[in-house]
């Protein structure tokens, strides 16, 4: 065990971004790294730690200026350096690497509830992609949704679907004709839909699309993207908040739409996972974020309306039934498990305890540009 990890000192980032690691430092990054619950997902192993600590230690280098002027400009804090070290770098070029493989753009999934930081990762992904030259769209299931006057005759078809964001509040026609095109190589310009929450008195509606060309890799991101129906006998004995005779018809109805998005999650080349370690922590994150809206002078729901607003989801697409089997799922390649304060817990492949020897993480020099397609 070694005395110190220079993880956890921050000065040792800030040098890192100026100079080369020496010989000690360069030992302990190594050891940090394979005890790290990340190395199997990303492929390290003691054969190749040594070449990735100087892979990710050039681009550290090269990125982490602009890095933390972005996340402080845009957040106001600084980067964790834990997480863009054994995270985000790693994962960014994941994804380069399977992007030159593929030979035509690459659509990454990614599936979390509200606060595991879907967001949050498309936006350092892309900082970082664009980095290497790589151009990202970023999509949200949210982006897919029915128009308003749409889902005014929805709602009257159906009052339960009083609030957008279950299974059958999207558009999945539009969903699929623009992941299709943007699947395939060209040079046209393609119109990507975009979701105005603000509008119609909050209600939302449909924007102006934003225009993208030669895109190589898409972030497609939605608390339920990638999610299957399962089996309808299971909502017999269904977890709170699905009791009633009406709540156990209501989930069954979500069960059923959910079998329309197939044709949409099929589009998808690979499905990260973002795992709370407990699904509630949405609720506690919602608070949290309602009462920050609040400090700031801007208007914010209360917590019996967050409850409200929480368990109405939880009704229709239960975490317990639906999200928690795709830890043990072939559907997804990578799973972020999530603490309570917004950290990752652990990274790991459902199914797979280690990486097969002799396997080499992607190379930051070959992932510098993209393929030719």
């Amino acid at each position: 065990m070694s005395p110190f990890s220079p993880l956890d000192f921050p000065d040792f980032w800030l040098r890192l971004a100026a100079q080369s690691p020496t010989s000690a430092e360069q030992a302990q990054l190594e050891i940090s790294l394979l005890s790290d619950s990340s190395a199997a997902a990303f492929g390290v192993t003691a054969a190749n730690v040594r070449c990735v600590v100087q892979q990710r230690s050039q681009l550290w280098r090269d990125l982490y200026p602009s890095f933390s002027s972005f996340c402080q400009q845009k957040f106001g804090w600084q980067p964790p350096p834990q997480v863009l070290w054994s995270l985000w770098l790693p994962l960014a070029l994941q994804l380069a690497d399977e992007r030159q493989k593929l030979h035509r753009p690459l659509i990454q999934g990614i599936l979390g509830g509200q606060g595991t930081g879907k967001t949050t990762l498309a936006m350092m992904l892309t900082l970082i992609l664009n980095h290497l030259g790589y151009c990202v769209c970023s999509l949200s299931i949210d982006d897919l949704y029915k128009t308003y006057a749409d889902r005014r005759q929805l709602q009257q078809a159906d009052p339960r679907l009083r609030w957008r964001g279950p299974p059958g509040t999207h558009d999945i026609e539009l969903g699929l004709a623009v992941l299709q095109q943007l699947r395939s190589p060209s040079a046209v310009p393609i119109a990507v839909p975009r979701f105005d929450k603000s509008a119609c008195n909050g209600a939302g509606d449909r924007t102006e699309p934003e225009w993208v060309t030669g895109v190589d890799i898409v972030l497609f991101e939605g608390w339920f993207v990638g999610v299957r129906p399962i089996d309808p006998a299971v909502f017999a004995t269904a977890p709170s908040p699905v009791v009633t005779a009406a709540d156990r018809a209501f989930a069954r109805d979500c069960n059923t739409r959910l079998q329309a998005y197939l044709p949409l999650w099929q589009q998808l080349d690979r499905l990260i996972l973002l795992f709370p370690s407990d699904y509630r922590l949405s609720q506690q994150w919602r608070k949290q974020a309602e009462q920050q809206m609040k400090a700031a002078g801007r208007s914010g729901m209360s917590d019996a309306e967050i409850d409200e607003f929480v368990q109405y989801f939880w009704r229709a697409l239960h975490p317990d039934l639906f999200i928690t089997p795709l830890l043990q799922s072939e559907a997804v390649n990578l799973v972020i498990e999530i603490n309570p304060d917004h950290t990752p817990k652990a990274v790991y492949v459902p199914g797979r305890n280690q990486q097969s020897e002799g396997c080499s993480p992607p190379d930051p020099a070959s992932a510098a540009a993209p393929a030719e397609s």
